[in-house]
């Protein structure tokens, strides 16, 4: 399917000067939606990935689907403050200032194989946040599955050695 001619395209979102890349008429239409989840899941079929990680919030849209497809447990990363009970947390530093996203303690188990979602690669900062933080609770993160990524402003090299499988790629 060519997601392409489906993203939308908003100029000047969330600011002037952006382009942002719309995923929301995908999500909207099932058979493009179902194709997409299709396509993220294909390559992980086979593996032996415990746990599918989604980023908030897009993350969680094809994150569980995806988990679903596999045949692995989901596990949302979010803001702090959202989850109830014991948390694992970490801050990371954003362009102007800092942001903490937590997971449930014992969501991921030691030497479990997880596949991280979610819906955009751009800088990479969230991503590498995620990724220590899987680590800090003793798991192995084997890919990061992305429908979107954004070439040219560095998401690719923070987030190695982590492979990363793109859907689309767009210059930032």
């Amino acid at each position: 399917m060519d997601f392409d001619k489906i993203v939308g395209r908003v100029q000047d979102f969330p600011k002037k000067g952006i382009l942002f890349y719309d995923l929301m008429p995908v999500f909207q239409d099932p058979v493009s939606f179902r194709a997409l989840i299709a396509e993220m899941a294909k390559p992980y079929l086979s593996d032996s990935i415990k746990k599918v990680v989604g980023i908030e919030a897009r993350g969680f849209i094809l994150g569980a689907p995806i988990a679903d497809r596999i045949g692995a447990g989901f596990v949302p990363v979010r803001k702090k403050g959202k989850l109830p009970g014991e948390v694992s947390s970490l801050s990371y530093q954003l362009e102007y200032g800092t942001d903490t996203i937590e997971v449930q303690a014992g969501a991921i188990k030691p030497g479990d194989k997880v596949l991280l979602v979610d819906d955009l690669l751009a800088t990479g900062g969230t991503a590498r946040a995620a990724i220590d933080l899987i680590k800090k609770q003793g798991g192995e993160v084997l890919c990061v599955s992305v429908a979107i990524e954004l070439t040219g402003i560095g998401g690719r090299e923070r987030v190695a050695p982590v492979p990363i499988k793109s859907i689309l790629v767009y210059p930032a």
